[in-house]
């Protein structure tokens, strides 16, 4: 009966494993249509300069993005809505814990299926429910990479057109159709929502909510004063592209320097687990000395702490803000 009730456990964590990636992979299905519809009816847009919809309204949001226990719960960690729609992914805080739930389930069934020892239960457990949130946080993080090296090549184009005599929303579309994505869907959006009747002001502000990078926020920051006090945009988007072009060299030389220092902490990181991987595959006895024995559980938990406190080091010491 055990047995019957393991075999269907892990079935269950395999296809709800298998969902989740289909999920991540899927991407965004909403049309430009849906998109500019929501825009319509939110409450920054055109409803509450209308006076028709109203804070807390039903019509005020989609039904989609009405508050849920998912919610609710994580709210109290930080807006996880605008960090998922930071990283550009489908999913919703719901979806993810669905899913870190039913990985952690098989993670933890999975070590007695294979009758390991009961310590690995729940470092499996928290390992593969951990892996959705490692995901989101890594496509983020690709995303404003990219976004970061497209920005000075944007900025370039936005002055161009407008020493050719395009409008500033002109210039805008023009890096909506031109440059690649993720910069293309920023300013394509910022355009759209310009169209549909939002201040500029607001839509660059949106858009630096949306990508938290401080370059970004030194160009939306130009591109309002200059609207307010006038001046040559195009040359202050010259200089800060230079600029931007310049800490990129920076940081590319920095990166080439300490390139010796991050892999030694790899490695050092590393070796600990693995090599207690190798010694329990050749004297599981002597291992487990650690885990039964009162000083050996001692020793764990200081290497544990050691650990952890290198790595903190070894990162302030290679991590070196330009």
């Amino acid at each position: 009966m055990l047995t019957i009730i393991t075999i269907a456990a892990v079935f269950l964590c395999v296809a709800a494993l298998v969902g989740g990636v289909a999920m991540m992979f899927r991407g965004n299905v909403a049309t430009v249509v849906e998109d500019r519809l929501q825009m319509l009816t939110s409450v920054t847009g055109g409803g509450r300069r209308s006076g028709v919809f109203t804070e807390g309204s039903l019509l005020a949001d989609t039904l989609g993005n009405r508050p849920d226990f998912a919610m609710n719960f994580l709210a109290r960690f930080g807006n996880v809505s605008r960090y998922f729609e930071q990283a550009d992914t489908s999913l919703t805080p719901a979806k993810m814990l669905v899913i870190s739930g039913g990985l952690a389930v098989g993670g933890f069934v999975l070590p007695m299926f294979f009758h390991w020892p009961y310590f690995a239960c729940p470092l499996m457990a928290a390992t593969l429910a951990t892996l959705p949130w490692v995901f989101v946080w890594f496509k983020r993080k690709r995303r404003l990479a990219a976004f970061a090296k497209q920005l000075p090549d944007a900025l370039e184009m936005v002055s161009r057109a407008l020493r050719a005599g395009h409008s500033l929303g002109a210039a805008f579309n023009l890096v909506g159709h031109e440059c690649p994505d993720p910069i293309r869907r920023e300013f394509a959006r910022c355009c759209d929502e310009q169209n549909l009747g939002k201040p500029l002001e607001e839509t660059l502000e949106s858009m630096t909510v949306r990508v938290p990078n401080l370059d970004l926020r030194f160009f939306a920051t130009a591109v309002i004063l200059q609207r307010q006090t006038g001046g040559d945009l195009a040359e202050i988007l010259d200089k800060i592209g230079y600029i931007i072009r310049e800490r990129f060299k920076i940081w590319g030389q920095i990166q080439a320097l300490t390139g010796e220092g991050r892999l030694s902490g790899i490695v050092l990181m590393a070796l600990p687990p693995v090599l207690f991987v190798v010694m329990y595959r050749l004297n599981p006895d002597y291992c487990m000395v650690l885990f039964r024995d009162p000083m050996g559980q001692q020793m764990l938990a200081g290497a544990v702490v050691m650990q952890i406190l290198g790595a903190l080091v070894i990162r302030k010491i290679i991590n070196i803000q330009v």
